[in-house]
């Protein structure tokens, strides 16, 4: 039998699991309940590398935070990385996911994207309060919000708030606009709960074409993202009280590193072990 570990923090429902949640159920419980591994992804390890290079460019003192200075952190943080995380080494082995692109050329693809946040922004006119920063608050009656800011800029003059998050992609089309901002507003809601401020500027920077997002967050928006927030939870405490955890299909599943266990592929879920609900999600 299979023996879960009790976790180390508090179950708690972040932006990129609640996407996985609407997404496809079936794919929450795989990652969020079962935990099972999943081999690197080329891009979503870019993607890492890519937002490790940002953080640290920052620690330099303004004036220094150059183009250059931002290339050559690149062979450094791939260091840290694969001694981090020793699966990225198989992204490049026989059958891994980045096997054709081979190694130098993936890391110009990451340095390509450090040049264009260079055309989005002049990082030594910023001093950012925050860079990736944890933050987390309870919902009376509902659970408890947990994730991590990219950067947290603070306008010195009046304390306004702009919450920063770096992606990797393309930027999207004007119709999933809302679903990208879904993300900005979960961690805008937390920032307001824990802080009693409504951030004025949400910001997506996306490295891929070289565009920037902006919203400015009401209340309103941000009680409504709570809104949503609160109706994903209580589906995924019915789906785990009733133990049915929906396959839906999409054009995604073609990147599903879990395919092969779906039962509209033909597949069958492992049985979930004895006590993961209770643990990993604090569902009794």
């Amino acid at each position: 039998m299979t023996v879960i570990a009790p976790p180390s923090r508090p179950p708690a429902l972040s932006p990129s699991r609640a996407s996985d949640f609407l997404q496809c159920p079936l794919l929450f419980r795989l990652r969020t309940v079962d935990r099972l591994p999943e081999p690197a992804s080329a891009a979503a390890t870019r993607g890492t590398l890519v937002h490790s290079v940002l953080e640290r460019l920052y620690d330099a003192p303004a004036g220094e935070r150059t183009p250059a200075a931002a290339q050559e952190l690149l062979p450094v943080e791939w260091e840290k990385l694969q001694e981090a995380d020793p699966r990225v080494k198989e992204l490049f082995a026989p059958g891994g996911d980045a096997e054709s692109e081979g190694v130098e050329n993936w890391l110009d693809g990451a340095g390509r994207l450090v040049s264009t946040y260079f055309t989005l922004e002049d990082p030594n006119r910023l001093e950012p309060a925050e860079r990736e920063l944890k933050v987390e608050t309870q919902l009376p009656d509902g659970p408890l919000l947990r994730g991590i800011v990219d950067r947290l800029d603070v306008k010195p003059d009046d304390g306004a708030l702009r919450v920063v998050d770096y992606k990797t992609g393309r930027s999207p089309s004007p119709r999933f606009e809302g679903k990208v901002l879904f993300q900005l507003r979960f961690y805008g809601l937390v920032l307001w709960r824990e802080r009693g401020v409504v951030p004025k500027m949400l910001q997506l920077v996306y490295l891929g074409d070289g565009q920037v997002l902006r919203a400015e967050p009401t209340p309103e928006q941000l009680e409504g993202a709570e809104r949503k927030v609160r109706w994903v939870w209580s589906e995924i405490e019915r789906a785990a009280r009733a133990g049915k955890w929906e396959a839906r299909p999409s054009k995604l599943c073609d990147w599903c590193a879990h395919r092969a266990l779906c039962p509209a592929f033909g597949g069958t879920p492992p049985q979930i072990p004895e006590g993961a609900v209770e643990l990993r999600l604090g569902i009794a």
